[in-house]
This record gives structure tokens, sequence and C-alpha cells, in this order.
């Protein structure tokens, strides 16, 4: 998670009273998804959601307008159809995460099945570490609970939440099974010493970047600014790349998949970075194409070429400095 910037610093001074109603609320709903059968906490997400789609009316027109420009041959009706499904994705993740959170790590792994555990079995006995990657897609915060119970806890860069209610409990969250969270600022550097320790780490390259460090690569046929770091570290180290992605299943079930491995390019090509985020763009952006109402399209993804004064303030992203040295 990045240290908050001045203007993050700024709204939460601003908005005290609205990130404590925001707090109460989540609390509100943590304690109904304890108490509950799930087929009531999904009654309520669902009703939150549909609720969310009709009021946020900034975040529903950004969603539809992606939905548009990703899937041009769609009917307005489907585009309409798939922008609703995110929203209730949304919420099912919020209230299934919360529930989460009341469950031992024995509750948890009861209601996951795995795929490619040999894959990831696999990397990891590599001895270089694995760098994991998803995008806002599936059960993404669920998955990072669920991997560190199963396996071995992850070394992850997250930004910090406006809300710093909420970002206390979204750490603890995270924290409570052994995963270590670390700001931006900084980052790359204690990412490079846990790779090369043999640990493994975290990161979603699905956020738009306006930072030097970024590069652009090509999502949905459109160009997206991208982290490098994913790639510089993979290039820097050896470690593999590993896809990793958290699907609902019925019965309040979830399927964890971790993919191959991304194939590296030649380090000595100039072109490797770019490359290597694209092809790991690639396979998320599979994912999506497959179940597009599992991502989150309510983010400004697309932002290349626009007015910087017209864009949301950027999180600013850790650089990789020739400085660190390689292996």
């Amino acid at each position: 998670m990045s240290e908050p910037h001045d203007s993050q610093s700024i709204a939460r001074r601003r908005h005290p009273i609205r990130h404590r109603f925001e707090y109460l609320a989540v609390v509100a709903v943590r304690t109904v998804a304890r108490v509950l059968p799930r087929s009531w906490v999904i009654y309520f997400a669902d009703g939150a959601s549909r609720l969310f789609h009709r009021l946020d009316r900034r975040r529903r027109t950004i969603a539809l307008a992606n939905v548009r420009a990703a899937f041009p041959s769609r009917s307005e009706e489907a585009c309409g159809s798939i922008v609703r499904g995110a929203f209730t994705h949304l919420g099912r993740h919020v209230f299934d995460l919360l529930r989460f959170d009341t469950m031992s790590g024995e509750q948890m792994l009861e209601r996951v099945e795995f795929e490619g555990e040999d894959r990831m079995q696999r990397a990891v006995a590599a001895g270089r570490g694995v760098i994991y990657f998803c995008g806002h897609f599936g059960f993404w915060e669920m998955q990072i609970l669920v991997h560190a119970v199963r396996h071995d806890p992850i070394l992850m860069v997250a930004r910090t939440l406006d809300n710093p209610y909420l970002e206390v409990m979204i750490h603890r969250l995270r924290t409570r099974v052994g995963t270590r969270v670390i700001g931006r600022q900084g980052a790359v550097r204690r990412l490079l010493r846990g790779l090369r320790q043999g640990e493994s780490v975290g990161m979603l390259i699905d956020q738009h970047l306006q930072d030097r460090s970024a590069v652009t690569i090509d999502f949905f046929n459109r160009p997206a600014s991208t982290t490098s770091a994913i790639a510089k570290l993979a290039l820097r180290t050896g470690a593999p790349i590993m896809p990793v992605f958290a699907l609902p299943l019925s019965g309040g079930r979830y399927r964890l998949v971790y993919e191959a491995p991304v194939v590296a390019p030649d380090p000595d090509d100039p072109d490797a970075v770019r490359v290597l985020t694209q092809r790991c763009t690639d396979v998320l952006e599979q994912y999506v194409r497959r179940y597009p109402e599992l991502w989150l399209w309510m983010h400004r993804r697309w932002r290349v070429g626009i007015d910087a004064s017209t864009a949301d303030v950027p999180s600013a992203e850790p650089r990789l400095r020739a400085s660190e040295g390689k292996r």
C-alpha cells in the first residue's frame, strides 16, 4: 500500500464524518455476514449492489463506457447487463470477504477447490521466489487469504484506502493469515530483497498508472498505462510470474486457479519489459473476456492521451533502479 499522498491526506481531512459513516456501514455488514445464512447474505449483498448501481451515476457511466469500448459488437442491452453483473459481483465480493474474515483457516479451505497447484509447487521449488499477479477480477482479496492459509503468506503491494478507518480494517484482514502488506514507496527494493530470499510476492496489474516507470500496452485493443514492476523484477531475478484467479462456484464455493507461468522474453531484448507486461495483461484479458461480469469496470483504466488535469490523481509507482543491482 502506498504512503498517503497530499491529495489523499486532504481528502481525509475534508471527509472525516463520511469516513466514519462508511466504516460503521461496513461494520454493520460484517455483523450481518457473520450471523446470517449465506443465502440471506447474498440477498442483502444483491440489494446493496442494485442500490449502488442506481445511485452511483458516475461509476455506472464509467463502467458502461468501458464495456461498450471493450465489446463494440455487443448490444446496449448486453453491455448494460455486464455492468449490472459487475456491480452485483462487487457487492458479493465485499459481503463474502467479510464472511471469510470471521472464519478459521480450516473453514476457509472447506469452501475452496484448487486448480493448478502442481504448477505453483514446481515454481516455488525452483527457489527463486514466485511473482503472483491478478487484477481486480473475481475474488481477488479472498484469494490472498486462502493462498496464505493453504501455502505460505506472500509479500504484497497495495495502495492505501482513502478512508483511514477502512484501511485499518482491510490491513488487519489481509495480515491476520501472515500476509505482509507494504506501501508502494520503496516497495521494489523490498520485493527484490524478498525474491532473492526465496519469498513470493504479489501485485495487481490492472490499474492506470501515470508515472515515468509505466509502460503502455494493449488491453482490449486500447492503449493502457501499466506498472512495469512485475516484468522488471522477473527479468532481474529470474523469478517465475504466475497468474492467479479466484472464481465463484455454485453453493457458496470458489475455485482458486494457478495458471501456467508467463513465458518471459529474452532479457537482452530492448523491449523485454513491455513485451512481458503485455503477456501478463493478455492472460488477464482472456479471463475478463470469458467472465466480464467479474471485473471491476468502474475504474478509469484507459487514460492514455487524456489531459492529466482531467484525470483522477494517480498513486506513484515504485521504480526499479539500475543501482539496485543484478543477481
